[in-house]
């Protein structure tokens, strides 16, 4: 039992210790062998960079820059001193084909026998590319494409395969699917291909690994390549970090920017590991002490032999601390033992779950001295209270093993109460006022032993429900009001199983009633779309609507298009040449003036920026963004999204357009602009200019105030858009479900659409659906074998001091049955009041970390309402605290069901008569 945590905590302190890396380590899987590497940023201009080479902002800041399209971005060879020895190292994102599908993978150009490149890539099997027509592939992609080396690999658009001559890792992100080839044979052909094909090219990003012998790239190197606009990480900056006063960014801004922890959650995840690990090992010093007590009730004749023999109290009390210690130290060297081993054995899982090879086998002698000195102090603490109890019995009680009647004390009775208003007390007070994951954990605890040491009076009195029983469970519940000494630390058992299960289960209970309030439906439930996720898409979305109505029970089906200006196969957004795009026009004085001022936000007062975003409608901000704002489609649409609006169907159908969203309409109208040079419409945006481009108006009407269009702000009929002579191109369908969709067809949908090489988007709405993850079903199921484990240990303590009376029954002539009735309803009114009063002790520990969680989110959001990005919606938190009474009402049931069994088992049913014992 206590060398259970121990193997857990030192399994978790090998692991953690063994993936941090150390300074080279770190070097070596970023920059290789080299001396620094050069990055893109972005922007267009010189940059001032934090010295860990991956921080940065703009000269004069994010405020004043200001991208000039018609500069083009620095280019980091300029920047490259003369005479470095330089291996570039370019990087992609495209479809590959795989025997599944398609498979979102990185496309990376490096030359991997260049000595720079040493340390960034770990060859597994096969070997490294030679050539064109060659690359490598990394285990995840093999793992999740179905290919195996040897196998051809061919990215979407390719007009040719390439050969898969290797595996290898990346030894700090070993769950990325990338193709590896040489630089030259990769991206140039497929370039040409996609540009041929839709007019867009491949977008890659390029960084260069430079070496230039010496010292290395110094401080002062660094400043000189930001002055040209080039991010280094440079391997001496690293070792040898300038002083504050050297940095230009900490001149120009404040270095606690960077260096505050602005991670969200941050506390709330301390405050719950902090008491998960606290009230674990305050469980294992609850569970153990019942357990030594009936070991030492089981050996209180030996116990009474020493005291015979001259021993004083004080020697019992040696002895049963001795055998604390005893196990305890037996429990640290057996739970060290196999943590180190398991960490060994399932080195190569740890690094797959965390997605991270270890830097090596890192053992730090004093912290595992310190997780075994833990353990010992656990067993001598488990075994104080049953060492005092053994040593206060008399010689002639523990030799003929008879009980004394002791009354509760009244001093642990207060002391239980003051430890029960000061745990409260404090763990409200961390989750309050100071957010301190160290006080809701300790309140917690200290308000558990409270309860505790309340037990012997609780006890009593749940003895004044007995005459509410049946005779038997009346008689056991009596008998066990009558021996506190020994029930007491059995009902201490369950209660610290119990609070521990409660705790966990009211937690997760409470965040999954957040998230069922929190959870944004896409659309009605029973509904859904299917998408071309990509516009090169278009061709195959008639063959993928088929499939759609072959394989789903449909209802509805409304095929959507987009509307099309130049190429229908360039991505969105896209500036390539003959490429377009048709933007809906808001009318200027129904634009949010934060995004039409010259510098944007920064043109306003900080309280007139907070105000136009908490009170301005213009600039309100939709709950989620849809797979498009703007689509193609006749009046089945509004059938599928339950839009009633009768207006809005017969608009449809009269060929006229439906918008949701009132500030893009003006007099009864919707401007559509046809933006042919999309390079100019890219440079009139960012000087807040009016976009170039001929203007298409539409006659529309305007939904209802309060229609839930699910994030579509306009619907044009394919009438409207041919006669205003705007193009369309196919993009998916809107679906309403008969019925339900289930796995099979699912699945036939999934493989159907595999086999058109599509790649495609299919969502289906059913509502919010719990979240239950592997680890809180691991730690919900660990939960209940503690609370059986606590159960069996009440029984064995309830069954060691009822030897007596099951001998005095068998005396009598009672059969089996009544033994075995009494034995079980004895350990079942144990565990029934552990299961009460943990339930009532588990509580506040989740009520702490809810509080400590909302507070978190409530000082996040007045910090954003004080900056002015955080809107009056944002501070509707809702952090609710929900007991999950369905879980306590099987706790109830089940856990002195069990034990009450348990110990009907266990209970022998022959009739031999022990021999009485002398004296």
């Amino acid at each position: 039992m206590i060398a259970l945590p121990i193997v857990g905590v030192s399994a978790a302190d090998l692991t953690l210790r063994s993936s941090e890396l150390t300074t080279e380590q770190q070097l070596t899987r970023q920059i290789g062998a080299a001396d620094a590497r050069f990055s893109e940023t972005g922007l267009d201009g010189p940059i001032l960079q934090h010295p860990d080479g991956r921080r940065y902002a703009p000269v004069g800041g994010y405020e004043k820059y200001r991208p000039a399209p018609e500069r083009k971005p620095s280019s980091l060879k300029d920047a490259i001193p003369a005479g470095a020895q330089v291996a570039e190292d370019g990087k992609s994102n495209i479809k590959v084909h795989s025997a599944h599908g398609l498979l979102m993978t990185e496309l990376r150009e490096l030359d991997v026998h260049s000595p720079l490149t040493r340390g960034l890539i770990t060859l597994d099997r096969g070997r490294l590319p030679q050539g064109p027509g060659e690359v490598i592939a990394t285990n995840t992609f093999l793992k999740e494409s179905g290919l195996h080396v040897g196998s051809a690999a061919t990215p979407r658009g390719s007009p040719s395969s390439y050969r898969i001559v290797g595996a290898y890792e990346l030894p700090s992100s070993l769950r990325t699917p990338e193709l590896l080839a040489l630089p030259g044979t990769l991206f140039a052909p497929l370039d040409r291909a996609l540009r041929a094909d839709s007019g867009n090219g491949l977008h890659t990003s390029t960084s260069y690994l430079v070496s230039t012998g010496g010292e290395g790239f110094t401080w002062n190197a660094v400043v000189a390549a930001n002055a040209k606009g080039a991010l280094v990480d440079s391997r001496a900056v690293t070792r040898r970090p300038p002083a504050d006063a050297e940095v230009p960014l900490f001149k120009q801004e404040p270095k606690e920017r960077y260096t505050q922890d602005n991670d969200g959650g941050k506390v709330t995840e301390q405050a719950v590991l902090a008491t998960v690990v606290g009230l674990t090992m305050l469980e294992v010093c609850l569970l153990a002490g019942p357990a030594f007590a009936v070991g030492a009730r089981r050996s209180r004749r030996q116990l009474g032999l020493v005291g015979a023999n001259g021993g004083a109290r004080r020697h019992i009390r040696a002895v049963v601390l001795s055998g604390g210690l005893v196990i305890g130290a037996a429990a640290a060297l057996i739970g060290t033992a196999i943590g180190t081993a398991l960490t060994l054995g399932l080195r190569p899982v740890l690094e797959e779950q965390i997605g991270s090879r270890f830097g090596g086998f890192a053992v730090r002698p004093l912290e595992i001295l310190g997780i075994a000195g833990l353990a010992v102090l656990t067993g001598v603490l488990a075994a104080i209270a049953p060492a005092v109890t053994a040593s206060r019995q008399t010689v002639l009680a523990s030799l003929t093993g008879r009980r004394g009647v002791r009354r509760a004390g009244r001093v642990l009775p207060v002391i239980g109460l003051l430890a029960i208003a000061g745990g409260v007390t404090i763990a409200l007070y961390g989750a309050e006022y100071r957010i301190s994951p160290t006080f809701v954990s300790g309140g917690s605890a200290l308000a558990e032993l409270g309860v505790v040491a309340l037990t012997p009076v609780l006890v009593g009195l749940f003895g004044r429900l007995g005459r509410l029983l049946p005779l038997s469970p009346r008689l056991a519940l009596r008998d066990s009001v009558r021996n506190r000494g020994r029930t007491a630390p059995a009902v201490a058992a369950v209660l610290a199983a119990v609070a521990g299960t409660v705790a966990v289960a009211t937690y997760q209970h409470s965040k999954d009633v957040q998230a069922r309030h929190e959870y944004t439906a896409e659309l009605p439930t029973g509904s859904g779309y299917l998408m071309a996720s990509d516009n090169r898409g278009h061709k195959d979305v008639p063959a993928l609507r088929d499939t759609l109505a072959k394989d789903l029970p449909l209802a509805v089906r409304a095929d959507a298009d987009r509307l099309v200006a130049g190429n229908p196969g360039c991505s969105r957004g896209s500036s390539e040449p003959g490429c377009g795009r048709v933007e809906v026009i808001t009318p200027k004085e129904q634009r949010c003036p934060l995004n039409d001022a010259e510098h944007g936000a920064a043109s306003f007062p900080p309280a007139e920026v907070k105000r136009l975003r908490q009170d301005d409608p213009r600039c309100a901000v939709r709950d989620f963004v849809p797979v498009s704002d703007t689509v193609v489609a006749d009046e089945k649409l509004m059938s599928v999204l339950a839009v009633t609006d009768p207006g809005s169907v017969a608009a449809l159908k009269d060929g006229r357009a439906v918008a949701f969203d009132p500030r893009i309409v003006k007099d009864g109208t919707v401007t559509l602009r046809i933006v042919t040079d999309p390079a100019a419409a890219d440079a009139a945006l960012a000087k807040h200019a009016e976009v170039p481009g001929a203007d298409k108006r539409l006659p529309v009407h305007t939904a209802p105030a309060g229609t839930n269009s699910w994030g579509l702000n306009l619907v044009v009929p394919p009438a409207a858009a041919k006669a205003a002579g705007i193009a369309t191109a196919p993009v998916g369908s809107y679906f309403r479900l008969d019925g339900k969709a289930g796995s099979e067809q699912r699945q036939r949908l999934d493989g159907d659409i595999d086999r058109l090489g599509a790649d495609t988007r299919v969502k289906i709405e059913s509502g919010y659906e719990g979240q239950s993850t592997v680890g809180v079903l691991a730690l919900s199921v660990f939960a209940g074998l503690v609370t059986i484990g606590a159960a069996g240990i009440a029984t064995g303590l309830a069954q060691a001091d009822s030897e007596a009376d099951l001998k005095t029954l068998a005396a009598v002539g009672a059969a089996p049955r009544v033994r075995r009735t009494l034995s079980g309803f004895q350990c079942g009114v144990v565990a029934l009041m552990g299961v009460v009063l943990g339930a009532a002790a588990g509580i506040l520990p989740a009520v702490g970390l809810r509080l400590t969680q909302e507070n978190e989110q409530r000082r996040l959001v007045r910090h954003g309402l004080e900056l002015g990005y955080a809107t009056a919606r944002d501070a509707e938190i809702y952090v609710p605290i929900s007991v999950p009474w369905d879980t306590i009402a099987g706790l109830l049931v089940l856990v002195p069901l069990g034990a009450a069994l348990l110990a009907a088992l266990v209970t022998r049913s022959n009739g031999a008569l022990a021999r009485r014992a002398a004296g």
